[in-house]
């Protein structure tokens, strides 16, 4: 049984709650969406609907189709979104073009929920707009091939996104045509001002025909008490969060092809809470995983499993000149072929802490000889503190750190295999064991559809 479906050929009283048949034509789903009242639903059947100009959501609305591939909903030959307006000014809202997304939430409207359809372009900026909203449920969609952003919002509360697939779903821009030089970067999701969201089973992709250099699967500007869980994300950046005042981001159980952005001129603010970003239970790909400086971090139960023969970056990244006072704290993580290293910053830090990793570097493509560490000589190193490792470089030894500075830090109880530097820090045994507290064992990725065993990870179904 449905709730009552408005539609031009059954117009009826949503306090009848009759029955209507789903509807099948773009006239009788404008109808159905200028009369609905907050709690309706509008069912559209198996087809599909040519937009000539944004459809807007009222407050309250499920708007549902028959199931990805069955009801899609795309714009008219016609109609095409103005490409000079690209890219978005991300944060001046009032400069916003929304005249090019198919769907359009109406400001401050809540409860909002949009499902089992599939949304595509080529032509328009994205699929759903919103502004202001409260307690948005968009899942089951299918999301493809749009110019900036598949989902673009601001300042949402409450939302829950989950069980959808991007597919070229925001793309690089330069003077209003996409392509891989300059420009800024769209996103599958991008949410300006996100707070109490969840984001999970999801899956962002990037065709071959599509540029991907800097396509974003999750962007955003200032998140708090957000999760962002079981998603796969092969894009050019995974996940970007580089304004202040994040609070109480949790980043878990996801399958991750490229970065994790987290940068802030300074590190940022630490929240009342003592964290700004939770990373754990992740599968990272690309040797350049995380970019900094950001305070408040913790990153751990994490396996990094990169390819030795794209070896370009170092797993944390850190490009700033002014010092940021941490703490970030980097435990229980599995690192297999650290390219260029495993940490480096640009900017003076404090309060790291680095203990209960197994690190095992091995010959990669560019033959590294650098040390697995590089520090800014200005940082605190009186609170550097390297405790309980495991850190091998097989065949090829090289230095844990890249200067004499560096070896300031506190070192206690690392067993160091194949390091050459030992001379420059007292490294005392403890009766603490080395190396990861438990073994890592975890599912991550849409569905669970990855398993991590220690350093193997295993897909257990086929996408």
């Amino acid at each position: 049984m449905h709730p009552a479906i408005l539609s031009t050929t059954f117009l009826l009283s949503t306090a009848a709650l009759s029955l209507a048949a789903p509807v099948r034509t773009v006239p009788e789903l404008a109808a159905a969406i200028k009369t609905a009242q907050p709690g309706t639903t509008v069912e559209l059947a198996a087809a599909t609907f040519r937009l000539t100009q944004p459809l807007d959501l009222p407050p309250g609305l499920n708007l549902t189709g028959a199931g990805i591939g069955k009801t899609i909903i795309t714009h008219a030959d016609a109609w095409r979104a103005n490409h000079a307006t690209l890219p978005d000014p991300e944060t001046n809202h009032e400069k916003f073009d929304r005249s090019g997304y198919l769907l359009r939430c109406l400001n401050d409207a809540g409860n909002i929920a949009i499902s089992q359809l599939t949304l595509t372009g080529p032509a328009l900026h994205g699929a759903i707009f919103g502004m202001a909203n409260h307690d948005l449920h968009l899942h089951h969609l299918h999301i493809e091939n749009f110019l900036f952003s598949g989902i673009r919002t601001y300042a949402m509360k409450k939302a829950k996104i989950h069980d959808c697939t991007f597919l070229n779903a925001g793309q690089r821009w330069e003077d209003g045509k996409p392509g891989l030089k300059g420009g800024i970067t769209g996103g599958g999701i991008f949410s300006i001002w996100l707070e109490d969201s969840e984001i999970w089973n999801n899956r962002f992709l990037v065709s071959g025909k599509a540029p991907n250099e800097h396509y974003y699967g999750i962007k955003g500007r200032e998140a708090k008490r957000c999760r962002i869980h079981h998603n796969t994300i092969e894009a050019g950046f995974s996940i970007e969060f580089p304004f202040d005042n994040d609070e109480d981001v949790e980043i878990d159980h996801n399958i991750l092809h490229a970065a994790i952005s987290i940068p802030k001129y300074a590190g940022g603010p630490v929240p009342k809470s003592g964290r700004t970003f939770h990373i754990h239970h992740n599968w990272f790909r690309d040797s350049y995983s995380i970019e900094f400086v950001r305070n408040g971090v913790e990153i751990d139960h994490n396996l990094f499993d990169f390819d030795p023969k794209h070896d370009g970056g170092n797993l944390i990244s850190a490009f700033g000149d002014k010092a940021a006072p941490g703490p970030c704290l980097f435990h229980n993580n599995l690192v297999s072929n650290p390219g260029r290293g495993v940490i480096w910053m640009n900017e003076p830090y404090a309060n790291l802490t680095v203990r209960n990793n197994h690190i095992i570097a091995r010959p990669t493509a560019e033959n590294r000889e650098d040390g697995l560490f590089g520090f800014n000589e200005a940082s605190d190193f009186s609170t550097f503190h390297f405790e309980n490792n495991i850190i091998e470089c097989r065949v090829k030894p090289r230095p844990l750190f890249r200067n004499d500075a560096s070896g300031k830090s506190s070192l206690r109880n690392n067993r160091l295999i194949g390091i050459t530097d030992t001379a420059r820090y007292p490294n005392p045994p403890a009766k603490a064991p080395s190396g990861l507290q438990a073994p890592l064992q975890f599912t991550c990725g849409v569905s669970d559809e990855m398993s991590v065993n220690g350093w193997v990870a295993t897909l257990k179904k086929k996408p």
